[in-house]
């Protein structure tokens, strides 16, 4: 499982329109084309504790979603929107890398 992520995480760093050091309580943007927000991280006594809200840029009345995760070292989790007919899909990858958490973004 562990290989898997490290290579998902590659694949995503190799191909990244964006990649990035989070800072603890910092905000960082996530733009996923029809899908915007914010990610941030905490230091907590079980690991690094990362916080994305996303919400669609189309629509006024939508709900944010909130994802909350904890990375222990070497993790990796991503998200990502489908892509339409004509476009490619968008992903956003959180890797945990000792006590930093390195964001990379593919698509739009």
């Amino acid at each position: 499982m562990r290989l898997l992520s490290l290579t998902a995480l590659g694949l995503v760093l190799a191909t990244a329109a964006g990649a990035a050091e989070l800072n603890p309580r910092q905000a960082h943007s996530l733009d996923l084309g029809p899908v915007r927000g914010s990610a941030y991280y905490t230091v907590e006594k079980d690991g690094l504790r990362v916080v994305a809200t996303l919400a669609p840029t189309e629509s006024d009345t939508a709900t944010p979603l909130r994802v909350i995760t904890t990375l222990a070292s070497e993790q990796v989790v991503s998200f990502s929107v489908p892509g339409t007919q004509d476009g490619a899909a968008a992903s956003v990858a959180f890797a945990r890398r000792g006590d930093r958490i390195e964001v990379a973004s593919t698509g739009f």
